[in-house]
């Protein structure tokens, strides 16, 4: 599709997170596909060919992190950016770098953090922020991943749509770019 500036393969159980990540991205020219759920990602991300893959964590059949694991064990999906979009707790972030991960971002999330790291993991390319040992990266979105991959705060970001929500994201991105 000429002029699209990527595809993306959306994976969540939930049918309304489906669609408001399909229509945020679609309105900034990004062809989007969804899933349901792991299975089903692997299923079709050989046809789809994806430029880059959002996961939830909790999903019935296959979870994200095992999802993300199975990606990066395949020499083909080996180099998908690869985007959690969940809670992110503690255990998700860390386990989410475990399997190598390129970024998080918090549900509930503001619709311009989901394009703009969309953006840059498409127009930047896997690894864009990974340490020189090709480890984890450190891209940022709400989930408190910070230089020392440390996880702080129990806000998570800003309401769907501009609503309210959990609080310290403003606190842990300043302390991610001051260093603590």
């Amino acid at each position: 599709m000429p002029g699209v500036p990527g595809r993306v393969l959306v994976v969540d159980d939930n049918k309304v997170i489906r669609q408001l990540i399909r229509v945020n991205l679609e309105l900034e020219g990004f062809e989007v596909v969804t899933a349901a759920d792991g299975v089903e990602c692997l299923d079709i991300v050989q046809q789809v060919q994806p430029d880059v893959i959002t996961l939830d964590v909790v999903m019935p059949r296959l979870d994200g992190l095992r999802t993300a694991a199975r990606l990066r064990a395949d020499a083909r999906t080996r180099d998908l950016p690869i985007v959690v979009v969940s809670a992110c707790t503690q255990y998700e972030v860390e386990s989410g770098l475990e399997v190598g991960v390129d970024a998080f971002l918090a549900k509930p999330f503001e619709p311009n953090e989901l394009v703009d790291v969309i953006r840059q993991l498409v127009f930047g390319g896997r690894g864009m922020e990974r340490g020189e040992d090709g480890g984890p990266g450190r891209l940022d979105s709400g989930c408190g991943v910070l230089e020392a991959v440390e996880y702080r705060g129990s806000g998570c970001g800003g309401g769907v749509g501009g609503g309210g929500g959990g609080g310290g994201v403003g606190e842990t991105e300043r302390a991610a770019q001051s260093g603590g």
